[in-house]
């Protein structure tokens, strides 16, 4: 058996941007409420945090500046993964370096692989890495699906501890842990699929929901892992419509108009990224207003 990363809810948070860049006070006002409200862990600079848009240099950054602000709180979980292994190789060793607790590796993108170039590029990322690695499986995005049999081999490498499986097949999820056991920890990687993902032995989510709701997310796994199965999985019903508000266009669009309506960032996206339409927007602000958050 592995160590494991985190158990609860990890907030993917946002990166606060304006015209000028990176906003590191109204991200730093965003990390201590996440941390005031219990959440369990931090994962900065993925795809939420709009990872794919940060220049080299404020992806670096902003996984140092979160490091350093949560200061061994919670644990950080840095995105590092890239359609190109030798730079994810690079970027990871940085965070290593800056102190980031574990590593998130997207699959490769647009170029893809096969199973093969999968398993032998996060092989590298991992033989490069000091820290452990989680691997994050969302083939909606990417155009590449981890297999379960491809994790199961994955699992055997010491630092290849999770994965983040967002696949949305909740068959595929069952697969792998029938394969993977103990050898790989499994997060949901899809909000509305919390419950059913502990139910298979999950060890929590990685959440676009806590961004405005940490205390919340958390209290869902911590009901369910303690044997209160019935209240989370309440909660996790409660939750639904706000959750598919947050998806209703790409992420992290409504995430961030979200948290800039709490008050934490300004709604400002990088292109190709567009702010919400106007009717899903006000859905979205609705259902917020209906749990109180604004």
């Amino acid at each position: 058996m592995k160590n494991t990363v985190f158990t609860g809810a990890a907030t993917a948070i946002v990166t606060p941007l304006n015209k000028d860049g990176v906003d590191y006070e109204s991200f730093a006002k965003h990390i201590e409420w996440q941390i005031e409200k219990g959440i369990d862990a931090i994962v900065v600079a993925g795809t939420t945090g709009e990872g794919s848009t940060l220049t080299d240099a404020e992806h670096r950054a902003v996984i140092k500046f979160c490091v350093e602000k949560v200061n061994g709180r919670v644990p950080v979980i840095a995105g590092t993964g890239s359609n190109d292994t030798s730079y994810a190789i690079e970027l990871t060793k940085y965070a290593c370096e800056v102190g980031a607790d574990a590593m998130l590796l997207i699959t490769p993108y647009y170029n893809k692989a096969t199973q093969k170039g999968m398993i032998e590029s996060f092989r590298a990322i991992a033989d490069a890495s000091t820290k452990p690695c989680i691997l994050y499986n969302v083939p909606s995005r990417t155009g590449c699906n981890i297999l379960p049999e491809t994790a199961a081999v994955l699992a055997e490498h010491p630092r290849i501890v999770a994965i983040k499986e967002a696949c949305g097949n909740i068959s595929q999820v069952a697969k792998l842990a029938a394969l993977c056991g103990d050898k790989l920890d499994i997060y949901s990687g899809n909000d509305d699929q919390i419950v059913p993902t502990l139910s298979l032995g999950g060890k929590g989510v990685i959440s676009v929901l806590s961004n405005i709701m940490p205390a919340e997310t958390s209290l869902m796994c911590k009901k369910y892992l303690e044997g209160n199965v019935s209240e989370a999985t309440a909660m996790q019903l409660e939750y639904l419509d706000l959750i598919d508000a947050l998806f209703c266009e790409v992420n992290p669009i409504p995430a961030k108009a979200a948290v800039a309506a709490m008050g934490f960032c300004d709604n400002y996206l990088r292109l190709p990224l567009t702010p919400m339409e106007p009717q899903h927007e006000e859905n979205l602000l609705r259902l917020m207003r209906e749990q109180g958050l604004i």
